[in-house]
Formats: C-alpha cells, sequence, structure tokens
C-alpha cells in the first residue's frame, strides 16, 4: 500500500487523481494527522511538495525517510519531498534568485529506473538542494537546477525537484516508481 504524505502542496490533487486513474491502491494523510506507529503498514510513501516551512511538517517528514532507509521501503520525494530527503541526510538547500516556474527539459546522467533519458517536467520552486550529502547521487540534471532528480544509493528512495504529478513525462515517472 502507498501512502501520500500530503505536505500542503497546490498540486496534491493531480498528483492523487492521477493514481486514482491509474488504480493504483494508496491512502493520503497529512503530517499532522499521521501516526507514526502505522508506517509498517505501508511499502511505498510520496512525500509532496509543500505551501509553508513548518518545524514539526519537516521532523515527521524526516522520520518517515528514515523509515524507508531503516525497512528497505519505497518513497518519492517531490519538490519539498526532494529537499527535505537531502536536508534529513545532511545535505543543503537554498533560495534560488527567482521562482522556477514552467515547463523544463531534464536530462538523465546515470540510468535510472524512473524514467528515460529525458523529461519534460513542470517546475514550481524557489529553494532548491545546494549540496547533496554523499549516500545520495544525482540521477538528472536541468540547466537551471543541477539535482532534479536523485537517488538514494541503491535503494527506491527518489527525490525530483520538479513537480511530477504536472506533465505527463512526469506522470510516467509516477507510474514507473509505483511498479517498482
Amino acid at each position: 500500500m502507498l501512502l501520500v504524505v500530503d505536505n500542503g502542496s497546490i498540486y496534491t490533487k493531480q498528483l492523487t487523481d492521477f493514481l486514482s486513474d491509474k488504480s493504483i491502491s494508496f491512502e493520503i494523510q497529512s503530517p499532522q494527522l499521521l501516526n507514526l506507529d502505522s508506517l509498517s503498514n505501508y511499502d511505498s510513501f510520496i512525500l509532496s511538495g509543500r505551501r509553508k516551512n513548518e518545524k514539526k511538517v519537516n521532523e515527521i517528514n524526516s522520520k518517515i525517510i528514515r523509515h524507508c532507509i531503516k525497512n528497505d521501503k519505497k518513497l518519492l520525494g517531490i519538490c519539498y519531498g526532494a529537499e527535505i530527503l537531502a536536508l534529513t541526510l545532511g545535505g543543503t538547500i537554498k533560495k534560488t534568485l527567482h521562482l522556477h516556474r514552467g515547463t523544463e527539459t531534464v536530462q538523465t546522467l546515470k540510468n535510472t529506473p524512473i524514467c528515460g533519458d529525458s523529461l519534460e517536467v513542470f517546475e514550481s520552486h524557489s529553494y532548491e538542494i545546494s549540496k547533496l550529502p554523499s549516500v545520495l547521487v544525482t540521477l538528472a540534471e536541468s540547466k537551471n537546477c543541477k539535482n532534479e532528480i536523485i537517488q538514494y544509493e541503491k535503494k527506491l528512495i527518489f527525490g525530483t525537484q520538479f513537480h511530477p504529478e504536472m506533465s505527463q513525462d512526469g506522470n510516467n515517472l509516477i507510474e514507473k516508481f509505483c511498479s517498482l
């Protein structure tokens, strides 16, 4: 069972509509209402984007990330989800000079089970990962962002700086993630 953690993204409805259209079984929870003792009930997780920074939400998402690493659970962090993945493991983020919003071409750098050589994706962020911890590797980049897709070494734990729920190529990435 997939758990979608709704961190307040304005795009969560597009994500859950896509999962429903593909008949992917999931539950959705806000981090504030999530019972952390129930994490073992799920085999995969998607961490949505967010609208605002909240310390408690960050702590809960970090606990989910650590649970996935420890228990070999699949995880896909979207935008904020990728950023909190990097932060949880010792990376850093930075504010961008301007809001990145709109269509972007992303090029893969390494073989990845979740996408092909290039993707047309939708960006909507004003923060980005600036330094990856040593356990995360960059799988794809764009002209505006060097860490578009990241992965925890040898685990099915991924992050996308973009919003895959907002483009066809991104939807394909989500579908591939769910079928791993």
